[in-house]
């Protein structure tokens, strides 16, 4: 990715930036489709894995000296005592590797000097669509 681009969004310091979702050329994330639980007679059932180059960040800081971007994930998990347990798990990127950047809303374009996409007036149907 484009380290101009990238000094534009983040900014020339290194500070923390909100949450997204960083896309990397390597399969670097893996998540479990669902819990992993024991079952009946004693059998651990272990989730599906999948692994993808999308890289959930619940804080982002892009650091120009290092060329990397430094991404905080967070995770909550509950103890066998029942205590909440938050972890952070610090990952270091190279930018050379970072394909795209995905954020929840428009509102970054206003940092790049580009007005957010008009929302439209109304749907506009087909004609020969169903409506109802």
């Amino acid at each position: 990715m484009d380290s101009g681009l990238l000094k534009k969004l983040f900014g020339n310091t290194p500070t923390w930036q909100g949450p997204c979702v960083v896309l990397v050329d390597a399969e670097t994330s893996v998540k479990t489709t669902g819990p992993d639980s024991i079952v009946a007679g004693g059998t651990k059932s272990y989730a599906p894995r999948i692994t993808s180059g999308r890289v959930n960040a619940d804080a982002v800081c892009y650091h120009a000296e290092h060329n990397a971007i430094l991404v905080v994930q967070r995770f909550k998990t509950k103890q066998h005592t029942g205590e909440d347990v938050l972890q952070q798990t610090l990952i270091f990127l190279d930018v050379d590797h970072v394909v795209g950047l995905e954020f929840e809303s428009a509102n970054r374009l206003a940092t790049l000097g580009i007005p957010e996409p008009p929302m439209p007036d109304k749907p506009h149907y087909a004609a020969g669509t169903l409506v109802g």
